[in-house]
């Protein structure tokens, strides 16, 4: 059987209490384990991966990733959330930490692009309904007026059905 989907990912931080505490407060994550000091493993508020999130401190010392500037890495982790007003929510929340470094229309998607406290890159986003798609919703890269895409889809519409949610 091929691969299903992605259970976790790990990063590298200078301070993995920081960092556990920003993914806590900003993302609503809880944690599931950890190594005090050392690591911390995480899990987003409705999963049921073991842990989501595996944070592993490396100290203060520690440089700033070169991935996509001087050197092949990761670009950013997607987090999808259900319903607009939970991404309105969360990009009150990530300008409240100053984290907030974008929010983009992709057509199918609604995304917002932000910086943990080590400047790693990761997206929040809601998937347009597959019943909702249409010719207006292929891909592109425009400003993301989240009051506008309330206003069209509806603030409590679960996103990602039949896209990334099974339908029924």
């Amino acid at each position: 059987m091929p691969v299903q989907r992605l259970n976790h990912a790990v990063l590298y931080v200078r301070d993995v209490d920081a960092s556990a505490a920003f993914y806590q407060q900003a993302l609503g994550f809880r944690p599931v384990a950890g190594m005090p000091g050392r690591a911390v493993f995480l899990q987003a508020e409705g999963s049921t991966n073991d842990h989501d999130l595996g944070l592993f401190a490396i100290g203060a010392q520690a440089g700033a990733s070169t991935a996509g500037r001087g050197t092949v890495g990761l670009y950013h982790l997607a987090w999808e959330v259900d319903t607009l007003a939970e991404l309105r929510r969360i990009a009150g929340v990530l300008r409240e930490h100053g984290a907030l470094v974008g929010a983009s229309d992709h057509g199918s998607t609604k995304a917002l692009y932000a910086h943990d406290p080590d400047g790693i890159e990761f997206e929040v986003s809601w998937l347009v309904p597959a019943d909702l798609l249409g010719e207006d919703t292929g891909m592109r890269t425009a400003a993301l007026d989240v009051d506008a895409e309330i206003a069209r889809y509806g603030a409590d519409t679960r996103g990602g059905v039949g896209v990334s949610i099974p339908v029924g």
